[in-house]
Parts: structure tokens; C-alpha cells; sequence
């Protein structure tokens, strides 16, 4: 059988860029269909003009969304550590294009797309980048690069790697090839022991997979250094970036909850501040103020947060967070729920979660935040940890103990890199 899976591996390896010129035009007619942008060919058949980067050159791989956030600190110390280095960042989506853009044109030598899975583009994009080593977050298993990558001696490397519950039964179907592509790599650095053993039991070998521990939790705390008058008499809930009816969800919650706990008071933020008359219109008949106009819990039950950059500081005193973007109609796919975990407090969230679905897994696991199906399973929970005291103090701490547990990944790709880069 392995030697089928290296015949097909040859196979694979002679996919031609010619053939993807067919391909993708076709692809593109499906994704119109689906109003989803067309693929942006040149960029993946490396049929651009590529930036002279020298010999002293960082890549680093995120596919998406979610994974382009994760690289946020790493690319700062990164910097910091490697000044001499070149910095490539590549993306595999148009949305992770753009934020990647985003985040770190000022950072950054050059943003581009990651090339297709064909030898001879990949060959080409190795070529003109000439990266001294090159690292991939998450799974992002793609054979010709990896192998290409291994042929010139380049340094691969997985970072914050991960297999989900998910993917992992469809992977154990194909292990015989999946263990030839696992072993062009340098090194795999896992989120967590059950990760090491999947990939180890796919056929990697066990003494390049370790644990790292996970790079999104490598966050912040932001200075609290802003006052809703005295908050010590009441217990606060916060709906943070808010989509469009999730101001209805959690109004109705929080004046459900109010009717038993009377001195609860909500902080609503809405993600887009372009939407504050539509959140003002949902909130008549309700007692409510705004953060602009300095207005304190000792006036109003409700404070719409509609300033920019003090969310993360407002997670730092609230009892408990209701992350949106979870129970969206549009599918944002929830919002990073760490911003608010990082203060030791208990967050819920709607069944959206997408985009942060590792974290979550993480955090439910251990007892420090909870994902809801509905409405009412939103309403069970908030009410058990503003009126349980027990159950909201071990979920406080369950945040610490978590958080904590997860501390050490940024140093761990940096000591890698040095011993990489600076033998």
C-alpha cells in the first residue's frame, strides 16, 4: 500500500499549472454563483512580479481569517528578534488577503498569495522568495510545497498545529500518503498533547512533533483605565460585537435576567458603530445612555459602548460576556472570545463559532466558557452564573487555570527560529 501512495505522491507531483488555467475559470463560474470572489490566478500561479528579498527572508503561512489573527504577536516578536530577516506573509483566502494587508502592511516586506499546489508554480514562487525557513500555521497540508521546500532544503515548519475531531477520521483514511507529506516537514509543533498523538499517528515521525501550546492565546491585557461611575453595586453582563439582532437577543436576555437579579446592569457594543441608530431604535422604552456622553450605571440600566478601541478594556471589570457575531444571521462566525477570558471572565456564546472553533473547544473543555444552541440555553447559563456563586467563582478560576495552561507558545517558535536561523 505505501507503495501505491508514493506512486500516486509522483503523480501528483507532475499537476501542471497549464491544467489549473482550465480549471480555475470553472471554479470561478461556481463561486460566482455563490457570490464569492473569483480566484486570484496570477497571484496562486506565481505570474507576478515578485519583490528582490535577498537571502535573509522569514515566510509565514495563514490560510485564512482566523489564522492571520493567531500570526498578530508572533509577527511582532518576529520582527524584533530577526531585524535582518525579510518578512513574507502569505494567505490562502481573500478575506485573509485582506486583513493580512490590513494588520501588517507596515510590517511586513511583501503580502502575497499562497501558490496553488502544482510543482512547477510552487517551484516558481520558492525561486523568486528564496525564504530561509518557512512557517504554516495550523494544517495546511499541501504535498508539492512541502516537498518542493524539502528538495532546496528549506526548513518547513507547522506551527500551532492542530487536527480537529472532525478532520482527523477522513485523515486516518488516506495516512499511508498523508505520512509521506508529514515527513518533508522539518518540525511540527502541536496546540496539544492529543494533537502530537494524531499527527504521530498519521504517520509522522515522533521526533519532530512536540507541543507548543497555542498562539492565540498569546494575548494582552488592556489597562481598565475608563469608569462606568461605581460598579461595585451591581453585576454587569456585556454583549460585545454585536451583528444585526443580536441587540434583540441580548435585551431581551438581560430583562428576562433583571426581573431576578435587580442590581444586574448590560453594556451593549455593537461591532459596527455605523449600525448605532439601529441599536438606539432597538432600545426605546429602555434605560439607556451612551459611553461618549460619560453615562454611569447609577443613571441607566443599559450603556451602549459606541467609542472605538475600549471594548477589550470594558471585558476587564464586567461579570460576565455574551461574545456575538455567534448567534448572527449572516454567519460571521463569532468573535474571539480571549479578549474577554484573559480577565479570568466567563463568556457565552451563541452556536456560530467558526472562526474561533479551536479556542472554544479549549475553553468549553476545560469549564471556562460555554457554547449555546438557542436563546434559551443563552438565558439558563447567564442566569446560573450571575445568581450561582460557586459556579461562577470555579469558572472564573477554570478561565486562569486555562489560560495559563496554554502560556509559552510565542517563546517556543522564537527559540525554534533561533536554532533555525542562528546555529
Amino acid at each position: 500500500m505505501e507503495r501505491i501512495y508514493k506512486i500516486f505522491f509522483k503523480i501528483y507531483s507532475k499537476l501542471d499549472p497549464i491544467v489549473l488555467e482550465i480549471i480555475i475559470p470553472i471554479i470561478d463560474l461556481f463561486r460566482k454563483f455563490k457570490n464569492k470572489p473569483p480566484i486570484p490566478k496570477k497571484e496562486k500561479l506565481a505570474k507576478i512580479d515578485y519583490p528582490f528579498l535577498g537571502s535573509k527572508v522569514i515566510m509565514l503561512h495563514g490560510v485564512s481569517v482566523g489564522e492571520v489573527m493567531s500570526l498578530e504577536n508572533l509577527i511582532k516578536k518576529i520582527k524584533e528578534n530577526f531585524a535582518d530577516y525579510k518578512l513574507v506573509i502569505t494567505t490562502g483566502t481573500v478575506t485573509g488577503q485582506e486583513l493580512a494587508h490590513k494588520k501588517y502592511d507596515s510590517i511586513a516586506d511583501f503580502i502575497t498569495y499562497f501558490p496553488l499546489d502544482a510543482y512547477k508554480a510552487v517551484e516558481k514562487f520558492l525561486d523568486k522568495i528564496n525564504p530561509s525557513v518557512i512557517l504554516i500555521a495550523e494544517t495546511e497540508l499541501w504535498p508539492n510545497f512541502v516537498y518542493c521546500a524539502k528538495q532546496k532544503n528549506i526548513p518547513t515548519y507547522i506551527i500551532n498545529g492542530r487536527i480537529s475531531d472532525k478532520s482527523y477520521p477522513s485523515y486516518l483514511k488516506i495516512k499511508g500518503f498523508l505520512k509521506i507529506v508529514l515527513n518533508c516537514f522539518s518540525g511540527i509543533f502541536c496546540q496539544s498533547d492529543i494533537d502530537r498523538e494524531r499527527f504521530i499517528s498519521l504517520g509522522a515521525d515522533k521526533n519532530i512533533v512536540e507541543v507548543m501550546k497555542n498562539l492565540k492565546f498569546e494575548i494582552e491585557k488592556k489597562q481598565a483605565d475608563i469608569s462606568f461611575g461605581d460598579i461595585s453595586k451591581y453585576k454587569i453582563m456585556i454583549a460585545g460585537s454585536t451583528h444585526r439582532g443580536e441587540e434583540e437577543i441580548a435585551l431581551e436576555t438581560y430583562n428576562k435576567l433583571k426581573k431576578e437579579i435587580e442590581n444586574l446592569k448590560l453594556i451593549i457594543a455593537p461591532r459596527h458603530l455605523t449600525r448605532l441608530d439601529e441599536v438606539v431604535e432597538i432600545l426605546k422604552g429602555s434605560n439607556f445612555g451612551y459611553r461618549s456622553k460619560n453615562d454611569v450605571f447609577e443613571d441607566k440600566d443599559i450603556i451602549i459602548l459606541d467609542t472605538l478601541g475600549e471594548l477589550a478594556k470594558v471585558y476587564s471589570f464586567v461579570d460576565i460576556a455574551y461574545i456575538a457575531g455567534s448567534f448572527d444571521k449572516s454567519k460571521t462566525g463569532g468573535h474571539n472570545p480571549l479578549e474577554a477570558a484573559i480577565y479570568s471572565k466567563p463568556t457565552v456564546s451563541g452556536p456560530c463559532i467558526k472562526n474561533f472553533r479551536d479556542i472554544y473547544a479549549i475553553l468549553t473543555r476545560a469549564g471556562a466558557s460555554f457554547v449555546v444552541k438557542n436563546k434559551q440555553e443563552f438565558l439558563e447559563i447567564s442566569k446560573k452564573l450571575l445568581s450561582d456563586e460557586n459556579f461562577y467563582d470555579e469558572t472564573c478560576s477554570n478561565c486562569l487555570a486555562c489560560l495559563n495552561n496554554q502560556k509559552g507558545a510565542l517563546d517556543f517558535v522564537i527559540n525554534r527560529l533561533n536554532e533555525c536561523l542562528k546555529p
